[in-house]
């Protein structure tokens, strides 16, 4: 793009499209340190959601992570396959209440762990300043700071 009495100008800059990139680049980021552990962002969302919302039912759950009903049964069908989380009323015609298992929270703490490494990689002290800014905007807005 050239101005007509200069030098190039610099392209307009989207906030959208800048924070869409940045995220897909976090996941990316992710889903590299979540796969050893045999997870990806959305099962850790779940895990996430479930931990924070103990006996949480399927429609809840579905709304939640923004999912349907059908996809959080099928999720939570492969969560409880491997072990990681139970339905304390798996009976028919009762109300699921969805809660982890001991291997479950071990996992997500290991996730948790894995994210807050990509948490440091990607927004602490070592990392692009615009980045940093990015991470203490995001943190204040999450926990009522002010950023400086």
């Amino acid at each position: 793009m050239t101005s007509e009495n200069g030098p190039p100008s610099p392209p307009v800059m989207s906030t959208s499209i800048v924070v869409l990139s940045l995220a897909r680049r976090i996941e990316s980021e992710l889903n590299a340190v979540l796969a050893p552990l045999e997870l990806t962002v959305g099962r850790l969302g779940l895990l996430g959601h479930i931990a924070t919302v103990p006996g949480v039912s399927f429609s809840d759950l579905a709304r939640m992570s923004g999912i349907t009903v059908q996809s959080a049964h099928g999720a939570v069908k492969a969560l409880a396959a491997a072990g990681l989380v139970r339905d304390r009323n798996a009976r028919a015609g009762s109300a699921s209440t969805i809660e982890l298992t001991p291997r479950g929270h071990d996992l997500l703490a290991a996730a948790q762990q894995a994210a807050t490494e990509v948490d440091e990689r990607m927004f602490g002290p070592a990392a692009d300043p615009a980045h940093r800014r990015i991470g203490d905007a995001v943190r204040a807005a999450f926990t009522g700071r002010t950023t400086s």
